[in-house]
């Protein structure tokens, strides 16, 4: 701990420089000037867009940070807990206010792109690296809901809009981890914007399992091939191409030893999209596939996931009046998916599709100067659970120096393809009959301005799951369980902000347990931490960027054999990035302490790792 105060002192203590950053995105940014982009909430509208909160990581915050993969940033998001089954590329699971790891919507440009191939229908965050991102948006509990089924706990929105800014990059500290990125915009006489964003990573780490004797290692290749066109002044297309794949080693990276297991895991997206902005109106229109693929060499058993997903997504935002704003929209979701686990004692498979169509909207009405109500509500029709209707209201009001927020909110999960047509070799039987989990919650916040750049922010919420899909006591079927979930907790922030800094102080307290009071796994009841960005004037080096993130991880239940308690972590990364002859260079250190820890539970995580990079624009 007196290491950690030490740093800490450290930051607040050099002098500082002013600021200086991107302005945002315009809708016509037909110049391609580089810009900062910000991106329409999904089913809000101007006023009703009050009703929702977001943690918003943007560009310049990722290269700021040296942080390489994705993981790496939520680690230090409060009331966000990531388990990864070793080091960067392995899979990993993502829990969000104490939901279940397929509680959490993940979205490409606001479409869903949870993988319907696995027996969770989650999105494995444990593939994905940052270049190719221009903003991550996260939002918690009742702000994520109105976005669809699996939000229960909330979403995770992946935004791949076009850099303006034409760079190439290289980081790393030797030949075995290291990354590359290049991004390339060009802008035609007939007006066509096209940018290709292509990235390398490689990374060599300890070996993943606890006490193992090799090194693991991860392979990457990404690109990002994005094009817009204005057709007339009110009138764009986009298109938006992604293509991810990663090889990962649970094994040294030059031969096959401990267990020779081998992971190839593939993604592909393709959007097309069309934006029109009236007087007092906007569209959007967006087509959308994706599909994932994953091979495994499990030391000699061949292991296959595939899925596919096709998307149709309307959506018209109206601004009747500075008092009344409102939107609808539809969306229809094909999911197709099928894997075979052949394994030496077991194996399991699942082959299926599903179909989903939906119709949403959302209101926002200025009840007074200082006073807006929302409505959110949108009706599902599921091939196989049927029909289910979910809704928020939120009311927010401002006084002279702080702001309320209430919010009540229901949520759904449908079943995966997994718990509707699977199998097993111990008797699990799919069942085409499962209804969907539903949840209901309540959320209250407040905001406080203490002084003109400090800022106080809490939240308390409370969360109930019910018709929980859980496997049976024999593990021979999924079943729609009657002993409800609970997820409560109190989030608190404070936050002081001025033209050379922004610091941030964190508390996440929570629980989740079922009514009958046991508690649930890997969900930690204390978080807290903090964020310090600091623009400073060092006597020998001249002008920096600081940036540390500290976060406490409290104990908490997990299983390694047996439910035991897993151990408190107190985690620190720093980075430092200076301008020099036209170049940035970025200095950055994750797990600063090198602290050992398993997370979870027999998977061991990285020790201290340095990193040397630069980018340069033009």
């Amino acid at each position: 701990m007196k290491k950690i105060l030490l740093i800490i002192f450290y930051f607040f203590t050099i002098s500082q420089i002013k600021a200086e950053s991107l302005n945002e995105c315009k809708w016509k940014n037909k110049e391609g000037s580089p810009c900062l982009v910000i991106s329409k909430t999904n089913n809000t509208s101007s006023l009703s867009e009050s009703g929702v909160q977001s943690i918003v990581i943007t560009k310049e915050e990722i290269e700021k940070s040296g942080f390489s993969n994705i993981n790496d940033v939520f680690k230090h998001v409060s009331g966000l807990n990531v388990f990864q089954n070793g080091g960067s590329g392995q899979s990993s699971s993502i829990f969000l206010r104490g939901g279940e790891s397929n509680h959490t919507l993940v979205l490409l440009n606001g479409i869903a792109i949870n993988d319907q191939s696995v027996t969770d229908g989650m999105h494995d965050f444990g593939q994905d690296f940052l270049q190719t991102l221009q903003r991550i948006e996260i939002y918690k509990g009742a702000s994520g809901v109105h976005f669809g089924p699996s939000a229960v706990s909330g979403a995770i929105n992946l935004i791949t809009a076009i850099d303006y800014q034409n760079s190439y990059t290289a980081s790393g500290f030797n030949g075995r981890n290291n990354s590359g990125q290049i991004n390339l915009t060009k802008i035609f006489d007939n007006g066509l914007h096209v940018n290709f964003n292509g990235v390398m990573n490689q990374s060599e780490v300890d070996s993943s399992v606890a006490d193992g004797s090799e090194d693991d290692g991860t392979f990457n290749k990404q690109f990002n091939l994005s094009t817009e066109n204005f057709i007339k002044d009110n009138l764009k297309v986009k298109t938006n191409f992604y293509v991810r794949e990663t090889r990962t080693y649970y094994d040294d990276m030059d031969n096959n030893g401990e267990y020779g297991y081998v992971m190839d895991n593939t993604m592909q997206t393709f959007q097309l999209g069309f934006g029109h902005l009236g007087d007092q109106v906007e569209d959007d229109l967006v087509f959308h596939w994706h599909a994932y693929g994953k091979d495994i060499d499990d030391g000699g058993f061949d292991d296959s996931y595939d899925s596919q997903s096709l998307v149709a997504r309307a959506e018209r935002k109206y601004d009747k009046s500075k008092n009344l704003s409102f939107g609808l929209g539809s969306e229809y979701k094909y999911d197709w998916g099928k894997f075979e686990n052949r394994g030496a004692s077991f194996n399991s498979s699942s082959k299926g599709h599903v179909k989903d169509y939906a119709f949403f909207g959302n209101a926002g009405f200025k009840l007074s100067d200082k006073t807006v109500l929302s409505m959110y509500g949108r009706a599902d029709e599921h091939n196989t659970a049927g029909g289910n209707k979910t809704y928020k209201f939120n009311i927010n009001h401002d006084f002279s120096d702080f702001s309320v927020r209430a919010s009540h909110s229901t949520g759904l999960r449908n079943p995966t393809l997994y718990e509707l047509f699977g199998s097993n070799n111990f008797g699990f039987k799919g069942d085409i009959n499962l209804k969907a989990e539903t949840s209901e919650s309540n959320e209250i916040s407040l905001t406080y301005n203490f002084l003109e750049n400090l800022i106080f922010k809490s939240t308390g919420y409370r969360t109930t799951v019910r018709d929980r899909l859980e496997f049976t006591s024999d593990f021979t079927a999924t079943e729609n369980k009657l002993i409800d979930l609970s997820h409560e907790g109190l989030e608190n922030e404070l936050i002081f902000k001025d033209n050379n800094q922004k610091i941030s102080f964190f508390t996440n307290f929570s629980k989740s347990k079922s009514v009958a009071g046991v508690a649930q796994n890997r969900r930690p009841d204390l978080n807290l931490g903090l964020k310090m960005s600091k623009k400073l004037n060092n006597y020998y080096f001249g002008p920096l960027d600081l940036n540390l993130y500290y976060k406490h991880t409290g104990k908490y239940r997990d299983f390694d054999g047996s439910n035991i308690h897993a151990k408190s972590t107190d985690l620190i990364d720093t980075s430092i990035s200076k301008n020099l002859f036209g170049y940035n260079f970025n200095l950055s250190m994750t797990n600063l302490l090198n602290e050992k820890y398993e997370k979870p539970l027999t998977y061991s995580a990285p020790g201290r790792k340095i990193r040397f990079g630069f980018r340069k624009s033009y």
